[in-house]
């Protein structure tokens, strides 16, 4: 029997599915301890076939005269094996610099600060300044008149009625808030394919985000329940009589594992056939297990879900809101607007990162201690090479606060700037913030926008709290990404859906940042120059439609928007917080 889908009849036989995986490198210890030979045991036989490979080896080379030469070198080779002298240790190389004592290659040392000693009186010299760069920051000519239209790809109406369900679909959402949305949308859309009834996704209890929070407490149910009813039907749990056949147990439904980025076809031949022999099925973990490329119809399912079934619950609304309105009125001097910034300078991020600072031995061992903390051994795999100063001419280096800050004054942000910081616990805030506090007084933080009364109710909820920096964050005039993630790629889509199609998001090229601040004898003209070239490069960088390999969330043209002739987006318009 095959069920009704949105694409048709299901048939048999999916094609394999790729997934995406970070090979991990592997050492074998030989012999025992410390990758050197023991007599005796397995040691004594590792030691007999040794010596039997070096003499076939030998004998085959002898055989052959015209590569005579090479006998010799593979003889050492071989007894240095024999020996156990090529274990292989962790090597962290600190100091990138050539022979002879020549000095360390552009971008590889962290000397932001010893630039901005020479720049800040530059710096100084411009408060105050009649153009502000936030007045004037975006292009108006970019700006080439997109606007939503879900309706084009999935009826406004939708069905008059929905087709009977073919059973009831349950994910598993697992990861921080933005990895929690992404499974959320694609799950509606998976549910759309396969006219499955999806019950309102589980959240998993993450241990790095540590957060018990619920659907309802996050985002708000009733409201995505009502705005997907024409679309694809969901419930808040299981009927009785579902839930009577698994003995009222959810873990004796059953949990068929997919892979990551399946294809439509792989759930039509797969997936639908087992959820209409049991009724409802399971996909747990559900992060990214559906591809980017699906139908335009189940496309039209993702935009509908992310872009307006999903808002927050009403206590985030009702906060978030009075925080946006608090901006705008720091933000006087520069007619309402504001810069927000997702600052990844977090512990755990620094030490993930493997950078260095300028906390010398300290730094290094709080590093250690934090990377030991949460990734046991996976720093400290022999033959691993970890090289900071290459890291950071490869632009993977967390920007520091103060870095963030030399960057917008050098694009031409005043001191008159209000600035809001997205970010979690920054590492030794009160060392690191000081200086981008220093370039600009007007620096808010949820913690500093909203009391300890408004916030009491979200401390201890991460996902909470990053809802209200995504706010914040949504309706400013300019927002900066330094260090990429789900956070910055889905506010990016979000504010492209918003604003016209344009992201009005700096996206810094890191790589020529870490030469710029590692440029002590640089002029402020220079400086600010290419800093300006980067803010024109973000401008154009803008409005992006989306390539086959990319996601709609970050790019929702032309998947979920639509270029309108003669229409003319208005700049200075803000969408109202609902």
């Amino acid at each position: 029997m095959h069920g009704y889908s949105r694409l048709g009849r299901s048939t048999p036989s999916p094609p394999s599915s790729p997934r995406f995986r970070h090979g991990r490198a592997k050492n074998t210890a030989v012999g025992g301890g410390g990758g050197s030979f023991r007599p005796g045991g397995d040691g004594a036989k590792l030691q007999n076939f040794v010596e039997r490979l070096v003499y076939l080896i030998i004998s085959s080379v002898y055989r052959r005269r015209g590569v005579l030469l090479f006998a010799p070198l593979l003889y050492i080779s071989g007894m240095l094996l024999y020996m156990g002298s090529m274990g292989f240790d962790v090597v962290v190389v600190t100091k990138i610099s050539g022979r002879g004592g020549k000095a360390a290659p552009p971008g590889s040392v962290y000397r932001s600060p010893q630039v901005f000693e020479k720049l800040w009186p530059f710096m100084e010299a411009n408060n105050g300044s009649s153009s502000n760069a936030l007045m004037h920051v975006w292009n108006p000519k970019l700006l080439q008149g997109w606007k939503p239209c879900v309706n084009n790809t999935i009826s406004q109406a939708g069905f008059p009625e929905l087709p009977k369900s073919n059973g009831f679909l349950i994910i598993e959402a697992n990861g921080g808030l933005n990895q929690q949305r992404l499974s959320i949308c694609d799950a509606v859309a998976v549910a759309g394919l396969l006219n499955a009834t999806l019950v309102i996704p589980i959240f998993h209890l993450n241990s790095v985000w540590r957060d018990s929070s619920k659907f309802r407490d996050i985002f708000d149910e009733e409201f995505f329940i009502y705005a997907l009813r024409n679309h694809v039907n969901v419930v808040r749990e299981l009927p009785e009589d579902i839930l009577q056949h698994f003995d009222y147990n959810i873990s004796s439904i059953i949990n068929l594992r997919v892979k990551a980025w399946s294809s439509p076809t792989y759930y039509l031949r797969k997936v639908l056939p087992k959820l209409l022999e049991l009724g409802a099925v399971r996909i747990a973990p559900f992060s990214n297990r559906l591809a980017h490329a699906v139908p335009s119809n189940i496309q039209g399912l993702r935009c509908l879900a992310n872009f307006e079934a999903l808002r927050f619950s009403e206590s985030i609304r009702i906060l978030a809101a009075k925080m946006v309105d608090r901006m705008v009125q720091n933000s006087s001097k520069s007619g309402g607007k504001y810069v927000s910034v997702h600052l990844r300078f977090e512990e755990d991020m620094v030490a993930f990162s493997c950078c260095e600072y300028d906390g010398g031995e300290e730094e290094k061992r709080e590093m250690d201690i934090a990377r030991e903390r949460s990734w046991r051994g996976k720093f400290r795999r022999r033959g691993r090479i970890i090289r900071p100063g290459a890291i950071r001419m490869d632009g993977k280096c967390p920007l520091t606060p103060l870095e963030v800050g030399m960057m917008l004054r050098g694009m031409g942000f005043d001191n008159n700037t209000s600035v809001y910081v997205a970010a979690g616990k920054i590492y030794k805030a009160e060392k690191y913030m000081a200086p981008l506090k220093q370039i600009f007084p007007r620096l808010e933080t949820k913690d500093t926008l909203a009391s300890p009364e408004e916030l009491a109710p979200f401390q201890g909820h991460l996902s909470r709290l990053a809802a209200l920096d995504y706010t914040v964050c949504l309706h400013s005039e300019v927002f900066v990404t330094t260090q990429g993630g789900n956070f910055p790629h889905f506010l990016m889509g979000h504010r492209r859906y918003l604003y016209g199609g344009h992201a009005k998001t700096i996206k810094p090229d890191k790589r020529k940042l870490a030469i710029l601040f590692d440029s002590p004898k640089m002029s402020w003209e220079n400086f600010r120059r290419q800093l300006q070239d980067m803010l024109h490069h973000s401008d154009m960088k803008g409005v992006e439609l989306r390539k086959p390999s990319n996601s709609l969330y970050t790019y929702p043209m032309p998947d979920c928007m639509c270029k309108c002739t003669g229409h003319r987006h208005e700049e200075n318009s803000t969408p109202k917080l609902s």
